[in-house]
């Protein structure tokens, strides 16, 4: 049966949850409060006990795909959202210095929570780290513009942690800041934020959204969409409109054509970002960690009536969209490294691989270019759920980085099988390796070995995969 359990911390008492195991839980710490289109202000102190025994609210959003199939709750909703929730595997003592794990959800940076079920951080924390998981501001009300809120959101956070977290065991001065898709990308942009320098010490980045982190012009000719959709001047004309507008606009924006899907990033630039956020993170010493998932694209493709009968014809005219005259020696190479897979799975493949892995493979190349401490992974493990046709999809390694196989939601992508468990157990131990000491098992990317760690049923280390895809974007 659980009990409460009391944290002193610097800004007072905090109360969570220690369950049957000796594992606690704080939920729905308030790390800071924020005006709508404001930076935050950091909470330091409070003067009762704090009761953190249940989520705090979470950013408005409209739910997307995942958060539909895994449960939305509209009621959780609210523009007062700063909160974070802290896990650990143990009472501390006076000398326990764990390394920190602090998890920025994903989402496109419209959806989600640090509260999703995947993201308990409770089997990752046993492994030897304390976890965080933190809520920050979504869509237009977090990056609308230049104004970048969302990230002073997590910087805020970070401040947060670096005060508090040696109360929970943690060490403030060994912090990992990790993240998948649009919290991937948010990673990358932190090492780019000089008001989050020395707040967190490495990053790993899952299946990082890098195409939407946008250059401040970008940010304008958005905003000027917005406001034109509102039917409003400027952003001080929003200050006072109510949620349910906001959302709406927001909305009907994200409704409108963009491949980039970069209505709602972080800006280069904006407020507290460098202009250059790829340039300055590809220079930054952090220890980094980069992967991605085979079949990213197939989250959306396999649902995407406009790709139902794709044939010969589709796939090349969506092959010479994006390889132009090089588009016969493209489909030759996609066909030869996925010879059984049909020209809707081709066509994805593409795209998995223009939205996440190029991109990913270039960002570290930039880095070892410039000598930076940089790894890379690929996972392959194809879920049978569904037929099978999500094969290794965007979102799918989550529940295995948190080693929570049997979370809410997690069967309907994972299935069931006996190779799922020794995966989520090498993936977990592989972060907390790269917590406690800098650095994973596996040796450092560069570009004569190209050595990545295909995380798969079988884990191994390869050289330079699918490396005939890759010279197609390298030219």
């Amino acid at each position: 049966m659980a009990s409460n359990s009391i944290i002193a911390c610097p800004g007072g008492n905090i109360s969570g949850i220690q369950n049957e195991n000796g594992s606690l839980e704080f939920l729905g710490i308030r790390y800071a409060a924020a005006k709508r289109f404001d930076a935050p202000v950091d909470i330091d102190s409070w003067t009762s006990t704090y009761e953190a025994t249940k989520f705090g609210s979470i950013s408005p959003q409209v739910p997307g795909m995942l958060e539909t199939m895994l449960g939305f709750n509209p009621a959780d909703m609210d523009e007062d959202c700063l909160f974070l929730n802290v896990y650990a595997s143990e009472t501390p003592s006076q000398d326990t210095k764990k390394p920190v794990l602090v998890w920025i959800h994903g989402g496109a940076y419209t959806n989600g929570s640090g509260s999703t079920a995947w993201y308990h951080g409770g089997t990752l924390a046993s492994q030897g780290s304390i976890v965080v998981t933190i809520n920050y501001r979504l869509g237009a009300l977090g990056f609308l513009g230049d104004g970048n809120y969302g990230t002073l959101d997590m910087v805020s956070a970070l401040r947060w942690v670096n005060k508090n977290i040696a109360a929970f065991g943690g060490d403030p001065n060994n912090v990992t800041i990790f993240g998948e898709s649009a919290g991937g990308s948010a990673v990358i942009s932190l090492m780019a934020c000089p008001s989050a320098k020395g707040l967190f010490h490495r990053v790993w980045a899952m299946s990082p959204s890098i195409g939407q982190l946008r250059e401040h012009a970008r940010s304008q000719e958005l905003a000027k969409q917005f406001f034109e959709i509102a039917g409003v001047n400027s952003i001080d004309d929003l200050r006072d409109m109510s949620l349910e507008k906001i959302l709406e606009f927001q909305t009907a924006q994200l409704l409108t054509a963009s491949s980039a899907f970069d209505f709602y990033a972080p800006t280069g630039g904006g407020i507290g970002l460098e202009p250059n956020i790829l340039e300055v993170a590809s220079k930054s010493a952090v220890q980094f960690v980069v992967g991605t998932n085979r079949d990213e694209n197939k989250l959306w493709s396999a649902f995407d009536p406009r790709l139902a009968d794709a044939d010969a014809s589709t796939w090349e005219k969506s092959s010479t969209e994006t390889f132009g005259s090089r588009a016969a020696e493209a489909r030759n190479v996609y066909e030869k490294l996925r010879p059984n897979e049909s020209h809707k799975d081709l066509i994805s493949a593409v795209s998995t691989d223009t939205g996440f892995r190029q991109r990913a493979i270039s960002f570290a190349e930039q880095r070892v270019s410039v000598s930076q401490p940089t790894w890379m992974y690929w996972f392959t493990w194809q879920t049978p759920a569904m037929g099978g046709i999500l094969g290794c999809c965007h979102a799918l390694d989550i529940p295995f980085a948190f080693g929570n196989l049997e979370a809410p939601g997690a069967e309907m992508f994972l299935g069931d099988g006996s190779d799922r468990q020794p995966i989520a157990d090498r993936f977990t131990a592989e972060i907390t390796q790269f917590a406690h000491h800098g650095h994973p098992s596996w040796s450092q990317y560069d570009t004569d070995t190209r050595s990545t760690l295909r995380i798969d049923a079988k884990t191994e280390l390869i050289l330079d995969p699918e490396h005939e895809i890759r010279a197609l974007f390298s030219l």
